[in-house]
């Protein structure tokens, strides 16, 4: 027997049907009539990037205002997927919710588990699971799966902690400080080297294994790197503006001031930042 799907909320019936429109070739907007999933996918990072920066802020009104416009891309993609007969927003909708039904057994069925930890391992193995289906004939990897078109950082932690499932991992967080301090003598070397005329293509290199290597200390330390890094953008963009702020009550500007001098604000904000 097939049940009937249930009715979808009036808001995002809303939704779908403002998509609709906009996305009809008779009066719809001649921008989003054109569009295409390769041209609307940069727009959706964009989109899951400011609701990251908003939850960095602590800012809840943009927060709010920033799942909306990441939650019109699902829309504007699914409703493109209709037009061409592939799929629509409702299997979007069903399909995320039978994939958390499946991964959960602990909730939905009679699996239990101990701890979140037990929980995480757990989610793991089913999804390790579906990648060996998902890859039919072809040689099983633990690095299936990963969306090469990650973000830099995110990818090196994917591929870290993919490989970690097997034991390729440092035991300890202190254990990959010597693995930075090796990975900073290469640099130095390396920059050395430049100076007396070594090709860009190593430096390049040895600068990608450090950064590599930070992402490895911040995943053993259980914290977020893009987020640590996001944080510290936030903190430099609102420390250099009381700088700026400070030289402007002088009648002055960055480009006037020494370095010595934006130094010595820049301490001058990061103290009164920290007594605050």
């Amino acid at each position: 027997m097939t049940s009937t799907p249930s009715p979808l909320p009036d808001s995002i019936t809303r939704l779908l049907g403002v998509m609709t429109r906009l996305r009809d070739p008779n009066g719809g907007c001649p921008w989003d009539v054109q569009q295409t999933f390769a041209t609307i996918a940069p727009y959706t990072i964009e989109e899951a990037y400011e609701v990251a920066d908003a939850i960095a802020r602590g800012d809840i009104p943009a927060l709010k205002d920033e799942l909306g416009d990441l939650l019109l891309q699902v829309v504007f993609h699914a409703r493109m997927a209709e037009e061409a007969g592939l799929f629509n927003f409702r299997d979007v909708a069903e399909g995320i919710s039978d994939k958390m039904i499946r991964r959960h057994p602990h909730v939905f069925a009679d699996a239990v588990v101990k701890d979140a930890a037990d929980q995480t391992r757990a989610w793991e193995e089913i999804k390790a699971a579906e990648r060996a289906k998902a890859a039919g004939d072809r040689p099983p990897s633990v690095l299936d799966g990963i969306p090469q078109g990650l973000p830099a950082m995110k990818l090196a932690e994917k591929l870290q902690k993919r490989a970690s499932r097997v034991g390729f991992d440092w035991t300890e967080a202190r254990d990959v400080l010597a693995k930075i301090r090796e990975e900073l003598d290469e640099v130095t070397a390396e920059f050395n080297a430049q100076e007396m005329g070594g090709a860009n293509a190593r430096l390049t290199d040895e600068v990608g294994d450090l950064l590599f290597a930070c992402v490895n200390l911040a995943r053993k330390a259980n914290i977020d790197p893009g987020m640590a890094l996001r944080g510290t953008n936030l903190k430099f963009e609102r420390r250099f503006r009381t700088v700026e702020a400070l030289l402007a009550a002088k009648g002055r500007s960055p480009k006037e001031a020494t370095l010595e001098e934006m130094e010595a604000l820049w301490v001058e904000a990061k103290n009164t930042e920290r007594r605050a």
